[in-house]
């Protein structure tokens, strides 16, 4: 797929998703959507490809939906998502509850990273709350902002919001719309670390290179699906599937590798399936 509001690099076995409409603060668009779900797809299948971040090129992550589009459902007289039906399917096929739009994350193997270098509103706050962790700059503005536009809360947010930062605090933020910065984002568990805007990248970059080198990538994958699925059941069946689990990747190479890079006090060489 020819990219034309996203740019796509990888090195150091980490991909970087970047949303690329700097002169609209990277606003939202069918094209948009559809491009980074093709990219999503694009990290799950290359097995050389350990994460993602995601950022935003310019000042902004994304802006949310862009205006002109929002025009355009007037215009049409309703939702008209802009994508075609053949869209990618990242993640699809784990659960039936994550078949869906920017749920299907929690379906990937692989963790998704965002990278907040600036303003996120509306579907631009969506992706980053979606994303497994968060990293952004003092001071950037963050809002729901579908209650400014007579809208619902988006793309399942009203759901999210509350498990990644409480009822209480959720029903502020998606009750109100109100503009709130990372600052406080950062004081209400909703963000993994604050950085400078020139230390954004890399100090991101530097936390997933660790993760990489620490961790097997089935391992992260495993645990990853173990997250998203607990959210839906109980605590048993928790415990169930870690034991299920255990038995299993005891018999990997890779767990053999983690004895012997711990016995040998060296890092370990993951193979990964």
């Amino acid at each position: 797929m020819e990219l034309k509001v996203t740019r796509f690099a990888v090195a150091d076995g980490i991909a970087t998703l970047t949303l690329h409409r700097p002169e609209r603060l990277n606003s939202w668009t069918g094209r948009m959507h559809t491009e980074y779900r093709h990219l999503l797809l694009r990290v799950e299948d290359d097995p050389a490809i350990r994460a993602v971040v995601v950022t935003g090129a310019g000042r902004g992550f994304c802006a949310g939906a862009d205006t002109r589009a929002l025009e355009s459902h007037v215009e049409r007289g309703g939702y008209d998502p802009g994508t075609p039906e053949n869209l990618a399917r990242p993640g699809y096929g784990v659960r039936p509850e994550f078949d869906a739009d920017f749920a299907f994350q929690f379906g990937m193997r692989k963790p998704v990273i965002a990278a907040i270098n600036g303003p996120a509103a509306g579907v631009g706050l969506v992706i980053a709350c979606y994303a497994d962790l968060r990293f952004a700059v003092p001071g950037a503005k963050l809002t729901t902002a579908h209650g400014r536009l007579n809208l619902p809360a988006e793309y399942g947010l009203s759901w999210l919001l509350p498990r990644l930062i409480g009822l209480t605090r959720a029903n502020d933020l998606l009750l109100s719309s109100r503009v709130f910065l990372t600052d406080e984002a950062m004081e209400l568990g909703l963000l993994n670390g604050l950085f400078p805007k020139d230390e954004l990248l890399p100090r991101t970059y530097t936390w997933v290179r660790e993760l990489i080198a620490r961790v097997s990538p089935e391992s992260v994958a495993a645990t990853k699906r173990q997250i998203y699925t607990d959210l839906h059941r109980d605590v048993g069946s928790s415990v169930a599937e870690a034991g299920t689990l255990l038995a299993a990747m005891m018999k990997q190479p890779d767990y053999a590798e983690a004895v012997a890079a711990w016995k040998e006090k060296r890092p370990p060489r993951w193979r990964g399936e």
